[in-house]
């Protein structure tokens, strides 16, 4: 066998397999590791220091926030600022959730806060902002992150193989993305009815993800070269996916996985749409920054470098000698 296709028999061999690891390690890793991890939680009325006390026991699980009212508590839960709060009242403690902001969060709030209860105490729980009637369990949303990456993805890829430089690039990024914004909240929506918020503010968090993860790929292509393509994918699926908390929520994933997490457009991308979808946009200025930084560098570097590197090939390839008419 020829020692080149022998390296390249060997480079299969050992890139399959870390590819593997590295996949896997990335995707099942937070997932076997799920657990609350300075959670966010509300507490409101008389008597709660032998509540905060119990909850503060869970070595780092839970950041527990003193609230004047209920309705501060509930006030809090709409903006994204705790998950949930617990209400002592004279009559017992009663539990403000909101599964509409993650149900896993909202379900593990039950039975730690039904733990802590003393024996016999009835636990009365109210779902402030409940998850919408066509997607009960938050699947769908759930299900809604990986399909912005891949639209992304291939946006920032196409563009960068179709040979699209400076303003085309950015027209293409930006219209694709408009788009797919568009097709999303119509599907997500209209048709799924998994999202419930303003139509133009989720397709606009959705075209804004999009645009995001696309002009990181074409923005990565134009300064480094097609290896910037797998340098962006391998950022946007096999880190910024997992790593987004959709599914559960950033506070539930091990550290730094979940604070990476929302400093990605994946991560960014999925609470914006939440906050938009189902809390009116509280608690979505943080994400809608990162987005925006992501699009305009990445759209930037599409712009000012597009046509650097071609130049470069131009100047670096041979002047072409002219022929020379025979003599006679």
């Amino acid at each position: 066998m020829p020692a080149t296709a022998t390296r390249k028999t060997f480079a299969v061999l050992v890139l399959i397999p870390v590819v593997v690891a590295l996949a896997l390690s990335a995707f099942a890793w937070p997932a076997a590791r799920i657990a609350p991890r300075d959670l966010p939680i509300g507490v409101a009325g008389p008597a709660t220091a032998p509540l905060e006390q119990r909850l503060t026991e869970h070595d780092g699980a839970f950041e527990v926030h003193r609230y004047a009212s209920e309705a501060a508590a509930r006030a809090a839960i709409e903006d994204r600022a705790v998950y949930g709060a617990v209400i002592v009242t004279p009559q017992g403690p009663e539990l403000l959730t909101a599964s509409a902001a993650s149900p896993v969060v909202a379900g593990l709030l039950r039975e730690a806060v039904t733990a802590q209860a003393p024996a016999g105490t009835p636990m009365k729980v109210t779902d402030v902002v409940p998850t919408p009637a066509g997607d009960p369990r938050g699947s769908a949303f759930g299900a809604s992150l990986f399909p912005l990456i891949l639209a992304g993805a291939a946006s920032g890829v196409l563009v960068t193989v179709l040979g699209l430089r400076r303003t085309r690039a950015a027209i293409a990024l930006t219209g694709a993305a408009a788009l797919a914004g568009i097709v999303g909240a119509a599907l997500g929506h209209s048709w799924l009815g998994a999202l419930t918020g303003d139509w133009w503010a989720e397709a606009g968090v959705l075209a804004l993800t999009v645009l995001a993860i696309g002009a990181t790929l074409a923005g990565l292509a134009a300064l480094l070269g097609k290896p910037g393509l797998g340098l962006g994918a391998l950022l946007m699926i096999l880190v910024g996916n997992p790593f987004s908390g959709v599914a559960s929520a950033p506070e539930l994933l091990p550290a730094p996985a979940g604070a990476l997490g929302q400093w990605l457009p994946p991560g960014a991308g999925g609470s914006a749409l939440r906050s938009v979808a189902f809390f009116d946009g509280g608690g979505a200025g943080g994400p809608l920054l990162v987005l925006a930084v992501w699009a305009v560098a990445g759209l930037a570097a599409a712009l000012l470098l597009g046509g650097r590197r071609d130049r470069a090939a131009s100047a670096q390839a041979p002047t072409p000698v002219p022929e020379q008419a025979p003599v006679g």
